[in-house]
């Protein structure tokens, strides 16, 4: 519930690569951005798992994570989230116990059940041979649960016996489990299992009413989660002036364009180079112009109004926005700063 204060803010990354930018860049210009999230004293910072995009550097969330976990002393970081239909339970659990194991008390484990990518790119990651098809989700991410935990998981033989199975031989604490979604299937799984939950709202902003009741409706309070528990995503612009946060809207804008209407993917333009565009045809703006007006754009002032608008209609104390600031031609190629501008001033204008 929300309180008289202004929520928490934490951050999701996707690690945008733009125009002339190496996938070193990108990722330099994030893990400088997680750094800054910790510095202005931000709750959680999330890395999504998203394949085969020219303007997506964000494939691999466990690897990110422990880099920014070195690069950071306070804020939680995690996945937003990994997406397990792609990879065997026992390999994630495994992953993030090591994780909690570098950064004790600082982890979250966000999983969500949508592929992540096209059918080829899937196909390519199941090839390995992983179990962890879309029809057992549940019974995986109890599997995961279990698994990270410091006591650990059982396996009963059909034959008799039993096996125990640790994702780290000594843990003495678990990484928090959140699960993710964009569809009335998890949130009532979510409640099912009395998880944390978190609807997408970043990524369409359909449904989200929808989710929220079914989810604090059905949910099945746990000793460890005795209330359900859930934040909100939104895509955010901030600027020192309202005309400067619509420029750098626009690459992130155009980019979702592309997405809903299959034009070739490329890497994110810069605000110059998506000022001079003039490629697109009415379908397409009027989907950036739907998108738009789901995001918060503006001054840190007018942004930080909506957080607090947000969190308050939807009754959390809580807002993860993903920074879909875009870049001049002249700003550095491994440094974000339009991304850690948007920070900075809806920190600063929330207090």
């Amino acid at each position: 519930m929300t309180t008289a204060t202004s929520p928490a803010l934490s951050v999701l990354d996707l690690v945008p690569v733009r125009a002339g930018q190496t996938s070193a860049d990108a990722v330099a210009a994030s893990l400088a951005l997680a750094s800054r999230a910790d510095e202005l004293g931000l709750r959680r910072y999330w890395f999504a798992e998203h394949h085969n995009m020219p303007a997506v550097a964000s494939t691999t969330p466990p690897v990110l994570i422990a880099a920014a976990a070195t690069r950071t002393r306070r804020i939680r970081v995690g996945s937003g989230g990994v997406m397990l239909p792609n990879h065997a339970p026992l390999v994630v659990a495994e992953q993030f116990a090591a994780l909690e194991a570098l950064a004790p008390g600082r982890i979250d484990l966000g999983i969500g059940r949508a592929p992540g990518s096209d059918p080829v790119v899937t196909q390519l990651l199941r090839m390995s041979g992983t179990t962890s098809d879309v029809e057992r989700f549940p019974d995986h991410i109890r599997d995961i649960r279990a698994i990270v935990s410091p006591e650990g998981a059982t396996i009963e033989f059909a034959s008799g016996g039993t096996y125990d199975v640790h994702a780290t031989p000594a843990a003495t604490t678990a990484p928090e489990v959140w699960l993710l979604g964009s569809s009335d299937y998890s949130a009532q799984l979510a409640a099912a299992l009395g998880l944390p939950y978190v609807f997408a709202n970043h990524f369409s902003g359909e449904g989200l009413e929808r989710a929220l009741a079914l989810y604090r409706g059905q949910f099945r309070p746990t000793a460890e989660h005795p209330e359900p528990r859930t934040f909100l995503t939104v895509n955010a612009v901030a600027a020192p002036t309202a005309e400067e946060a619509e420029e750098r809207a626009l690459p992130q804008l155009r980019m979702m364009a592309r997405l809903r209407t299959n034009r070739p993917l490329v890497p994110l333009e810069t605000v110059e180079q998506a000022k001079a565009a003039t490629d697109f045809d009415a379908m397409a703006d009027s989907i950036m112009a739907s998108a738009r007006a789901k995001w918060l754009v503006g001054t840190g002032e007018s942004v930080a109004a909506e957080v607090r608008e947000f969190a308050r209609r939807w009754e959390v104390d809580e807002i993860m926005i993903s920074p879909v600031a875009g870049s001049y031609d002249a700003e550095p190629m491994d440094a974000s700063p339009g991304r850690a501008q948007t920070l900075e001033l809806v920190a600063s204008a929330l207090g």
